[in-house]
């Protein structure tokens, strides 16, 4: 085996209490969105509370909209995180079951699906406040990244989603999550173990938080809050929509598909195959956001 960073021990529950035979958990996963959506409404409330910001001084939400609309996003993203994995990754799996869709508590959440009914909740709320699209849109692409970059920090955790092998020094050995007791040495549902085939791999992870997170969430904040890109309407959704589906799209090159998009004729996992190379899915998906970027762009500087 090449040398490789041994994976951290940390575990994928922050916590867990038993009542009444019931086990609760709080997994770090639950606590990026939550701690994610928190900063983001921190992050909104201090742009509505600088009317300077916004074109004519006039913020397009008071706090109390903006509270509601914190309850829509919520809403989209679990819905539309669900049923975006099922439509775009499920691979008929929950055709003989469909009741396991709403088993969210077995994993399976699509970010482009999320993305999805966020934009509908954005949409509803828009309507509803009587306020300009393309000003309450801002608001979300200036709240989305901490979110994004907590939560792929708990993917890491949680030893999923990560990359291809590579001999990289960087390249992190992934264990495997136990789900059945009597596989290997596991005791209980939950816990780690090793095969012993473990191979090392890109933390793409990692990569997905510095670059979807980190960095996409600087340079939106800085031309928000300091060169007043937040008076332009879908000029931050242009930057979110572009940095996201380019940093996704080039991810993808050293991620691990989905398990169901490989076989032993499409060892590297494309859902698009088109002879002498392909797409995955996760590039697939980027490529509209990509394209509505670089259109919104141009939209909003034109009319600059």
């Amino acid at each position: 085996m090449l040398a490789a960073i041994p994976f951290p021990d940390i575990s994928p529950v922050i916590f867990q209490i038993t009542v009444f035979g019931f086990t609760f958990a709080l997994r770090w996963y639950a606590m990026g969105y939550i701690v994610g959506i928190l900063i983001g409404w921190w992050i909104a409330t201090r742009a509505i509370n600088r009317p300077a910001l916004w074109a004519k001084g006039t913020p397009p939400l008071t706090r109390d909209q903006i509270e509601d609309l914190l309850t829509w996003v919520i809403i989209g993203v679990i819905a539309g995180g669900r049923f975006g994995y099922v439509l775009f990754y499920g691979n008929g799996q929950y055709a003989e079951n469909p009741l396991d869709v709403f088993r969210i508590w077995d994993g399976g959440m699509s970010f482009h699906g999320g993305f999805i009914g966020v934009c509908i909740a954005v949409v509803v709320c828009a309507r509803r406040y009587g306020a300009a699209l393309g000003d309450v849109a801002n608001i979300l692409a200036l709240t989305a990244t901490p979110s994004i970059l907590l939560v792929r920090l708990a993917n890491f955790i949680n030893a999923e989603l990560y990359g291809r092998a590579t001999d990289v020094p960087w390249a992190v050995t992934f264990p495997q999550m136990c789900v059945d007791p009597a596989r290997q040495a596991c005791q209980t549902a939950g816990e780690w173990f090793y095969t012993g085939a473990e191979v090392p791999r890109h933390p793409s992870q990692l990569y997905e938080a510095a670059l979807e997170g980190l960095i996409l969430g600087a340079v939106i904040l800085t031309l928000a809050f300091v060169y007043g890109w937040l008076k332009r309407r879908w000029s931050l959704v242009a930057v979110f929509l572009l940095g996201y589906g380019l940093s996704r799209f080039a991810v993808e090159f050293v991620r691990q598909p989905d398990q169901q998009f490989q076989s032993a004729d499409n060892p590297i996992g494309w859902a698009y195959d088109f002879g002498t190379w392909g797409l995955t899915q996760g590039q697939a998906l980027s490529i509209p956001m990509i394209l509505a970027g670089l259109a919104l762009i141009v939209i909003t500087r034109s009319r600059a």
